[in-house]
Parts: structure tokens; sequence; C-alpha cells
């Protein structure tokens, strides 16, 4: 069996310029360079692109409490222990309970809209955008229109590349462990 080549964490001085001017705009914002992030920095333009995209997908139709329930749907259907982690100590900042962010993982909240949104995040991630077509008529019935729909595209595909990013380099998890 060949040896598995193992991706380290980079440090700011592993990187190139761009991408250390990242880490430090990441620190500000964080207080921290999440080990995944500083991964997705080996690439700056993987890490610059990352944070713009992510960092507007959902902005302007979708509460931060909305986003992190879709993040926390399409990570647990990807397995993700890292955005799992994560994105439960984020959904844990903007106001769930620790029952509540299981709840979102698993698409069984009790809130309607919040209902909807798991529900659509994890069927997207499942069948690989082919939703049944009731589900994405609750959508729309929760009040959210076209622009919503392709900002609730945006919001899959960015938790999406992490999800695969973790899958691909298995950093270690800088966050506080989720159970599965």
């Amino acid at each position: 069996m060949k040896n598995v080549t193992k991706i380290s964490v980079p440090t700011k001085k592993d990187v190139n310029e761009k991408s250390q001017k990242l880490f430090d705009q990441l620190n500000a914002q964080l207080g921290m360079v999440p080990n995944l992030y500083a991964t997705i920095g080996y690439s700056s333009n993987a890490l610059d692109n990352f944070l713009t995209f992510s960092g507007n997908a959902g902005k302007g139709s979708f509460s931060n409490k909305e986003i992190e329930a879709i993040k926390l749907a399409v990570s647990q259907v990807n397995n993700c222990t890292y955005c799992k982690s994560a994105h439960t100590a984020i959904a844990k900042m903007n106001g769930f309970s620790d029952a509540e962010t299981v709840e979102l993982r698993n698409a069984t909240i009790k809130d309607p809209k919040l209902k909807v949104l798991t529900t659509m995040a994890k069927q997207i991630a499942e069948k690989a955008g082919h939703i049944d077509a009731d589900v994405r008529e609750s959508f729309f019935d929760q009040g959210y229109d076209a622009k919503a729909l392709m900002d609730f595209i945006a919001v899959v595909i960015a938790i999406t590349f992490t999800n695969y990013a973790h899958a691909l380099t298995k950093v270690d998890v800088d966050f506080p462990l989720v159970e599965n």
C-alpha cells in the first residue's frame, strides 16, 4: 500500500504574500485563522475567492441563523466533522441551543421556515440539486422568491466547498467537536 500524503496546516510563513494578508484579515475578524481556512490558503486565489463568495452567500435573503441552518444540514449530509463542529459553534453564537443544532443537522427542527430550509438543503446535497417538487414549493410557500433561491444555492455551494476541502485534507478540527 502506498503512503498517504499528509496535508499539514500551513503557518503564515508557509504561504504567499496574498494569503498572508488574508490570514491577517481573518485573524482581525475572528481572532484566529481556522485550520481549514489556513489550508485553503495554500492557494491564495482559492482562499480569496472563497472568502468573498462565502461572505456574500445568502446575504439579503437570509438571516445569519438561516444561513447557519443551511450550512449545518449540508455538512451533515456530507459528513464533514470540521464544518459540523465549526458551524455548531457559530449557530450557538447566533442563539441556537445544542439540541436545536442537532435538529438543524437532521432537518427535524420544528420552526416551519427552518424546517423548509434544512429539508431543502439536505435534499440538494443528497440529490445533486434534483429536489422533490413539494420541497421546492414549500420554499416559495414560506415567502421566499427567485432571488432567495439563487442565494440559497450560493450558501449550499460555499459550504460544500469547505466540506470537500476537509474531506480531502483531513486537517485537525480546531473547534469543539460535535457528535455525529
